[in-house]
């Protein structure tokens, strides 16, 4: 058994995140219903668009939430105001006007939340930051949502209370209002925008940045208590990513990435794994404690090289945009999958 850095803090964010992906997906029912009940062409592209960003976005979470490596439910809380909201938006007595204004308070909620989490990761860990890390683009185009979002309120308002259209320069307003707040993080907010979600190449070497901080946290650390906990995660965090590529990946790539080339990788697994146990099996206060991590670290370094280059570019010149992020999707899947196994129970957050 492995002490972990799961500690109160990081299941509170485990928790955080759990929360933005249930209220996530209740944002994409909302905008598929906007959709069908919209008569303004306008109106129904901007929807169109939100509601092609926030599907992508839920994929990106799940990507977030299976780095992170602890898996939470939704606090009580949250789960029946997402109810409540529910039974307003598909309700036959709300107006679109008032159904579009509980939909931007939603989009507020989970932009600030958003917000919230990666100021916290701040203090919590670099790995933290690193696992979190693909959420900010998610946060930008919250913030760009709400923007206009507040254009296609000033239409319906308008229009509800008057019958007349509102001024025809509203959009161009709300372009500026999104070019003023994005700034120079604009990029940010569209570098995904033509990618439903992440593809295995993106979700493997976030794996990579995360173990790679890990093991520069453990060897800085004095503290035995500190580096065991660090060791645990890496333990965690390595278990996990290779039994799902050996479980996903390796499989899907054999073909093209030859037979010798995919045992190799099989083969270096098996080594970090056999040394994973040995020092799974030494007291972190032990003098050659951080000799054997430092030893484990050069290997992982020089599979990871090799996947990197090698492998990758073999995915690049076999696999479509679309089987790369299929093959991202199995791929995070199975390490959900293993992590709960090796983690135990989610962790509970129904106060």
């Amino acid at each position: 058994m492995v002490t972990t850095l799961d500690d109160t803090k990081r299941n509170a964010l485990a928790v955080k995140l759990a929360n933005i992906k249930a209220v996530q997906q209740l944002l994409i029912e909302n905008e598929q219903l906007f959709l069908r009940e919209s008569t303004d062409s306008e109106i129904s592209n901007r929807f169109q668009d939100m509601l092609n960003d926030d599907q992508k976005n839920l994929g990106i979470l799940d990507t977030v939430i299976v780095q992170y490596g602890i898996h939470a439910e939704p606090k009580k809380s949250i789960n029946q105001v997402i109810e409540q909201v529910r039974g307003w938006i598909q309700s036959s007595e709300l107006s679109l006007y008032e159904k579009v204004f509980q939909h931007e308070l939603l989009k507020h909620q989970q932009a600030m939340t958003g917000v919230l989490v990666h100021k916290a990761a701040q203090k919590i860990g670099a790995d933290v930051m690193a696992a979190i890390g693909p959420l900010n683009t998610i946060n930008f185009e919250n913030r760009a949502h709400q923007e206009q979002l507040k254009g296609i309120l000033e239409v319906l308002g308008v229009r509800e209370l008057t019958g007349q259209d509102a001024d025809q320069g509203i959009w161009a307003r709300v372009q500026d209002a999104m070019a003023a707040f994005s700034g120079v993080l604009g990029s940010a907010v569209t570098q995904t925008s033509d990618k439903k979600d992440m593809n295995i190449q993106d979700v493997i070497r976030l794996d990579h940045n995360k173990v790679n901080i890990l093991f520069t946290e453990l060897q800085q650390s004095n503290d035995p208590q500190k580096i065991q906990e660090y060791f645990g995660q890496i333990y965690k965090d390595l278990s996990a990513h290779a039994e799902a590529e050996e479980e996903v990946v390796y499989p899907r790539v054999r073909a093209f990435y030859g037979q010798d080339n995919t045992q190799e990788l099989y083969d270096e697994q098996g080594e970090m794994k056999r040394r994973l146990e040995e020092i799974k099996a030494i007291s972190a206060s032990a003098p050659e404690f951080k000799d054997r991590v430092r030893q484990l670290a050069d290997i992982v370094n020089d599979h990871v090289r090799e996947e990197e280059s090698t492998l990758f570019a073999a995915i690049r010149n076999n696999l479509s945009s679309d089987q790369t992020e299929e093959l991202a999707t199995q791929f995070k899947a199975a390490k959900g999958r293993i992590q709960e196994r090796l983690g135990g129970a989610k962790t509970g957050a129904n106060v």
